[in-house]
């Protein structure tokens, strides 16, 4: 294998996720890799490091030699390829060469939780064309508590995102997390979101 070449290490590909995980049919692909370690992961196999022998790692072309299957439903649909994990930014690189592969008429999403260094971020914004951001909770102390990170990557992060990116390609989802955050909490972030220029902004409960 080259060198030269990004690869993912995936542990799931999950296909015909309707409306689930962005716009029209999509296949999510989960891949390793997490700076967080939130109380309440749904996949905490993906930051464990024990469990990256069990990942598959691929390149750009073979992950789209597995999903080209639904292409025709990525058209019909304005679906495609929703990159998760862990935390999608952290493959960057692999997400850019991939948009090459697939060529525009994919709808790329990423789910993440901005906790990456700006430059990652800045690597993907000509080639995702939404974005999915769980920011947990924008209380610095509420944050910490509940990822065990600090949260001044993602403030920096949701400005660079607000001023790349149209509104309307982003979504942000506000979680009430049952034990760490109060109505206060989230009524806060949202107002903040706002004031930064996000509009689709959706709060649930996380379901522990």
């Amino acid at each position: 294998m080259d060198k030269n070449v990004p690869t993912l290490p995936v542990f799931a590909i999950q296909r015909h996720r309707l409306t689930v995980d962005g716009t029209g049919v999509s296949t999510l692909v989960g891949a390793y890799g997490c700076p967080l370690q939130c109380r309440y992961c749904i996949n905490p196999h993906a930051w464990n490091p024990e469990t990256l022998d069990k990942c598959t790692m691929m390149t750009p072309e073979q992950l789209y030699d597995r999903v080209k299957i639904d292409h025709l439903y990525f058209l019909a649909t304005g679906g495609g390829v929703t990159f998760g994990g862990g935390e999608s930014l952290l493959h960057a690189d692999f997400i850019r060469q991939f948009r090459a592969v697939c060529g525009p008429e994919w709808l790329l999403t990423a789910e993440t939780s901005l906790n990456v260094p700006a430059a990652q971020l800045e690597k993907t914004l000509t080639a995702v064309n939404d974005f999915i951001v769980d920011i947990k909770d924008l209380d610095p102390s509420v944050y910490e508590a509940y990822t065990g990170a600090p949260i001044h990557p993602v403030l920096d992060n949701l400005l660079l995102l607000a001023r790349s990116v149209s509104p309307d390609h982003i979504r942000i989802r506000v979680p009430k997390i049952p034990s760490f955050n109060t109505e206060e909490h989230i009524n806060h972030s949202t107002e903040q979101l706002k004031e930064m220029g996000f509009e689709n902004i959706e709060v649930f409960s996380y379901i522990t």
